[in-house]
């Protein structure tokens, strides 16, 4: 797991996210740190809200008082974060000096997927015909098959058992694993 790029949760004072994203990426660069943090995002999404008859564009953070931080887990790196003024800790850190348990590769594409960001590379390649395993969503423990895929949205189309019929159904490629 030492020096494998992954994300992790940090916590912050709630409201100060911006202000710490701000400070993390000046300490990044004045310690020039650039090759052990590499993204930091604050998750949010955009809902459109209707008031008197007024459409208003709302940014809504996804977790207030979390920032998301791409990065190889050194000590340095560890230590820049963690002494980063606003921030109160890491998620999935015992405390006690323990560092802190990265997010799942699912748990991040979906994050990421919800912001409309991607992650940089994806470890399954899947091709038309590829038996996968369905493990999250409305269809999780379903078997089927590759039917097509749409790389843009990260989706495909999976055929699937249902009822004694074969049916397609929508998944996300965080959804399914390969056989």
């Amino acid at each position: 797991m030492e020096n494998e790029k992954l994300w992790y949760v940090v916590n912050t004072y709630s409201g100060h996210e911006t202000k710490v994203k701000e400070k993390l990426e000046m300490r990044t660069e004045s310690m020039e740190m650039q090759d052990f943090i590499y993204r930091i995002i604050i998750p949010e999404t955009t809902e459109v809200e209707v008031k008197d008859g007024v459409k208003k564009e709302k940014t809504k953070k996804m977790f207030p008082g979390y920032i998301l931080v791409e990065m190889i887990m050194s000590d340095e790196a560890w230590y820049i974060v963690r002494n980063t003024p606003g921030v109160t800790g890491f998620i999935g850190s015992s405390g006690r000096g323990a560092k802190p348990t990265p997010l799942l590769p699912q748990e991040i594409d979906r994050i990421l997927g919800n912001i409309g960001t991607q992650t940089n590379k994806r470890d399954d390649n899947y091709v038309v015909g590829d038996k996968i395993n369905i493990i999250d969503g409305p269809f999780k423990g379903m078997y089927g098959v590759v039917n097509s895929i749409d790389a843009n949205t990260n989706h495909l189309n999976v055929l699937i058992d249902l009822f004694g019929q074969e049916t397609p159904v929508e998944v996300e490629l965080y959804q399914v694993s390969k056989l």
